[in-house]
């Protein structure tokens, strides 16, 4: 496929196929750059046209713009005739009626509407009942919608906190289709499988049917309920008026999902709330970030600012799509962004501690989050679980009462949303900060009290961006198989291979690495992102002295943090 003129050609049917006009005139731009011999063009052509998106447990996510490797709708198109094609044979072999319900949302970025109509029309067309958000609502509404509704599908449109060139498309499965504790999760293998196959058998656009009629809006009332159900989390505001003392400083980044959260914590009780003007309107664009993820150095800068003007007791920030929630509060005096493994700490705490879980009752979080949250479950009489990275395999564990990744995102109703949920973690933040704030104690003396408790337990992330994605394979297989001998001055007493599997999970691709002196190191490539991550964990055990048991836990991780960019290149 690299003559020239073969992917002019392929271009050309691929124009011609695409049924949106802006993106078949760009597409066509660059075909007639291509034939005048310019290189710029023919690179472009090579890179639209050499692979594809792949359909995978993330759905699809990619840059938005013309060919089978972009996001576009086109693409889209195939996407979700594969999916109503699935639905059909996944509901027949399991004998029940074929006719599938799929809820359909889709945030503010560029296309997402186009594309949620898109999905619509095809699964009409498809003989399926499509049920389409009247409006633009978080990720955690739809994937609650596909309970609430007793789906068999359910699809988001979104990129989530990627950049603004970037779109995706997130699909969810219900009861009848995935029966158990995945009904309402993201699909996992070997569901992903099954729907690109389906994708992968439709030859061209044109002979994709589509409804221009037909599919329905979802009522105003689930969104209400969702409110509502969000806000009871945390029970009736007290008569003693100590949510309504609470000052919270709010940013949707541009996103989704502000009028979702001031709903809720207005209903929960909590009035002060002041929001970013500049980030209050979705915009797809993201005009004052420069990387719309609230874990990007600088995208909450505008809050601090805020909550210094204002007196700000917490800050939480959502995502784009409002899946995450961040956390800042102050440290020393001054406003600081928490880590996720610390808000994941305090919420798995204080979920923990309130009692009245069933038996069997399960803490879980990613293995490549804090080790902390087992010895919370250990604490409470509760049972802790490891996942593989990702929601799509948290929110599926058996027994799962509570469940967080380190990357901002926590499950703390999975009955309401079994996936991660910025919306209702920023509620039970929020009442947390009012219970603490009414004993005349912050946030910063819950985390002392989680270190007196269980040890201090420092998490960093090193990560690097690469270009040229044929490197990160390469720079895989170089780990494995010649992994570091030492970490931190500390002999690696443990070495695996992720993709023979580690503590009974799946395979995944990834190396872990422990020191004797009880660090540990977690290096995969990322999910959804052109990097290689690492997970790095130091822990000092329990002690009175937390602050220098900090300062020692600081001085091992400055030393694992520059072994770790050295083996990493960086």
């Amino acid at each position: 496929m690299s003559d020239v003129t073969t992917l002019i050609e392929r271009a050309e049917l691929w124009a011609h196929d695409d049924p949106d006009e802006a993106t078949r005139a760009e597409l066509e731009a660059v075909i007639v750059a291509a034939k005048a011999g310019y290189d710029d063009a023919i690179r472009d052509l090579r890179d639209r046209f050499l692979g594809m998106l792949e359909f995978g447990t993330a759905g699809l996510r990619g840059a938005l713009g013309a060919g089978p490797n972009r996001m576009n709708r086109a693409v889209v198109i195939r996407a979700a005739a594969g999916l109503a094609r699935y639905l059909t044979d996944a509901l027949e072999a399991a004998g029940e009626e074929p006719r599938a319900t799929v809820t359909i949302g889709y945030d503010a970025r560029h296309g997402s509407y186009d594309f949620a109509v898109d999905t619509a029309a095809v699964m009409t067309a498809a003989g399926h009942r499509a049920v389409l958000m009247p409006r633009l609502y978080p990720t955690p509404l739809l994937a609650y919608t596909v309970r609430a509704l007793n789906a068999d599908a359910g699809v988001m449109v979104t990129a989530s906190h990627n950049p603004p060139q970037d779109n995706g498309y997130k699909v969810y499965l219900g009861g009848r289709v995935v029966p158990g504790d995945g009904d309402g999760a993201q699909i996992v293998p070997p569901f992903d499988a099954e729907i690109a196959s389906r994708i992968a058998q439709v030859s061209a656009v044109a002979d994709v049917p589509r409804a221009t009629s037909g599919w329905e809006l979802i009522s105003d009332e689930v969104p209400f309920n969702y409110v509502s159900a969000a806000a009871s989390l945390v029970g009736a505001a007290p008569e003693d008026g100590s949510r309504g003392n609470v000052r919270i400083v709010l940013t949707p980044l541009h996103g989704v999902g502000g009028d979702s959260v001031e709903a809720v914590l207005s209903s929960a009780g909590f009035g002060d709330l002041h929001t970013v003007p500049t980030q209050a309107v979705p915009d797809g664009d993201f005009p004052t970030v420069s990387f719309p993820n609230p874990e990007e150095p600088g995208a909450i800068d505008l809050a601090l600012e805020l909550a210094t003007e204002v007196d700000a007791d917490v800050v939480i920030a959502n995502d784009p799509d409002a899946d995450r929630c961040a956390v800042a509060t102050k440290i020393g005096g001054v406003w600081t962004m928490l880590h996720g493994d610390v808000v994941g700490s305090l919420l798995g705490e204080r979920v923990a501690a309130r009692g009245g879980h069933p038996q069997g009752a399960v803490l879980a979080n990613s293995i490549v989050s804090s080790r902390m949250l087992a010895r919370i479950a250990e604490r409470h009489g509760l049972r802790h679980a490891h996942t593989l990275t990702g929601f799509k395999w948290i929110a599926r564990e058996p027994g799962l009462v509570y469940g967080y990744e380190e990357a901002l995102g926590y499950c703390v109703a999975p009955d309401l949303v079994r996936d991660k949920d910025g919306v209702t973690a920023a509620v039970l933040v929020a009442d947390f900060v009012a219970e603490l704030k009414q004993s005349g104690r912050t946030l910063e003396d819950a985390i002392d009290d989680l270190a007196r408790d269980y040890g201090v337990h420092l998490t960093r992330q090193v990560s690097g961006r690469f270009s040229d994605l044929s490197l990160i394979p390469a720079l895989m297989s170089k780990l494995l198989d010649n992994p570091p001998a030492t970490l931190a001055g500390s002999p690696v007493a443990q070495t695996d291979d992720m993709n023979e599997g580690l503590h009974g999970l799946p395979p995944t691709n990834g190396l872990h690495l422990a020191t004797e002196s009880g660090a540990r190191v977690i290096i995969r490539p990322s999910g959804t992102e052109p990097k290689i991550k690492a997970y790095l964990e130091v822990i000092e055990e329990p002690t009175a002295d937390v602050a220098g048991a900090r300062a020692r836990a600081e001085e091992a991780m400055t030393a694992l943090e520059a072994d770790v960019r050295s083996a990493l290149g960086l």
